[in-house]
């Protein structure tokens, strides 16, 4: 794992340091390294999930952690009350880019820590009361 943070050059910091954030919002959520594409992310809580267009259930994290090019991306797959909870939170996330489950961010000091931390704790709250609709 040493090895995936190290590869993110410059971001390294910043991705260590928002995975120290996940880690403290949800203690004890499994963490491993995640295909995804042609790359790996860092992915935590894994949990079945089934596209619409497979035909078996699969394993997927309910977040993922990824450097990218110029931003770092944390991904939430978590439906709560019909609402994707990236989307939905984005106003209180700080200056962030977020898509449906997408959270797109150049440094963490541009996030509200704490809006984040209780991001992933509803996220992980929500699948473990069975009331993530991402997770079907």
């Amino acid at each position: 794992m040493d090895d995936w943070f190290a590869a993110a050059g410059t971001r390294e910091a910043d991705l260590r340091a928002t995975d120290a954030l996940i880690r403290g919002a949800a203690p004890g959520i499994d963490r491993q390294l995640v295909p995804m594409g042609r790359a790996q992310v860092l992915g935590y809580g894994l949990m079945p999930y089934r596209p619409r267009s497979a035909k078996e259930t699969t394993m997927w994290p309910l977040l993922a952690l990824a450097a990218q090019k110029r931003h770092l991306s944390l991904y939430v797959s978590a439906v709560v009350d019909g609402a994707y909870l990236a989307e939905a939170r984005a106003a209180q996330l700080g200056r962030v880019s977020c898509g449906r489950s997408c959270i797109r961010f150049t440094a963490l000091d541009r996030v509200d820590a704490a809006a984040l931390a209780q991001l992933v704790r509803d996220a992980v709250a929500s699948t473990a009361r069975g009331e993530n609709g991402f997770s079907a």
